[in-house]
């Protein structure tokens, strides 16, 4: 099992005049933006991915923005339950996936029961320092599983 962790880009400190709700919600944005251009990149190298997410709003978001791509990059994906009986190349849940994938993008404060089923395991660092606590235990959690997971940077 291959664990990877992907940092937060480097972001402009908020001004005094943005609300942190706002800011938040820009940063959750951008983090749902890499996680389908990732989701674009691991579907032209043939890949099955499985997008866990902690809610159906969640799960609902990346599905829609995955649909905003435009016609030359479009990635196949459905949420679970729809599409063909065998799950378009990318399937976005936020229930445990019920076919066989190679790889796990967890969205998700936690590490998930079933995460051994999957050979590539994507974590991202949210940017608040909550996210950052719950990724560090999940760090923790995947090294007493015998992983030693790999940090990767914004590119």
């Amino acid at each position: 099992m291959q664990v990877q962790f992907y940092l937060p880009p480097p972001s402009a400190e908020a001004s005094d005049s943005v609300e942190p709700s706002t800011v938040a919600a820009a940063q959750r944005l951008a983090q749902i933006q890499r996680v389908c251009q990732l989701c674009a990149s691991l579907y032209r190298q043939s890949l099955k991915v499985f997008v866990y997410c902690a809610n159906q709003q969640d799960a609902e978001l990346v599905d829609e923005v995955l649909w905003q791509f435009d016609a030359h990059s479009f990635v196949p994906h459905n949420l679970a339950g729809e599409g063909p009986a065998r799950g378009a190349p990318v399937e976005i849940s936020w229930s445990a996936p019920r076919t066989q994938r190679q790889v796990l993008i967890n969205l998700t404060e936690t590490v998930p029961d079933f995460v051994q089923r999957f050979s590539q395991i994507i974590e991202f660092v949210p940017a608040a320092e909550q996210g950052k606590a719950a990724a560090r235990q999940k760090f923790k959690h995947y090294r007493q599983l015998g992983v030693e997971p790999q940090t990767r940077t914004p590119e």
